[in-house]
């Protein structure tokens, strides 16, 4: 069975709000806000993967502590500029 594009984009905004610590419940919640609507595909299967991954490891990434392995790296950078604001 084929997903819905808006179906889609509601189960990633669930699954990022619903993690399994609330550094990443925020972290994630905020980037799905602001983010997946834009998102192609391509993109969205790849967030949808990303959202697999442990939350531990994921904080590690974001903050920067561990890279994040290559597949991951631009989808960690969209996370982290998000999390920067808008540039002025």
């Amino acid at each position: 069975m084929i997903e819905l594009h808006d179906h889609r984009i509601k189960r990633l905004k669930m699954r990022s709000m619903r993690r399994g610590i609330k550094e990443m419940d925020l972290i994630l919640s905020h980037f799905a806000e602001i983010a997946l609507e834009r998102m192609t595909e391509e993109e969205l299967v790849n967030y949808d993967l990303l959202l697999a991954e442990n939350d531990h490891d994921l904080y590690s990434w974001v903050t920067g502590s561990a890279a994040a392995p290559a597949e991951f790296a631009p989808m960690i950078g969209q996370i982290v500029a998000g999390l920067q604001g808008p540039s002025v």
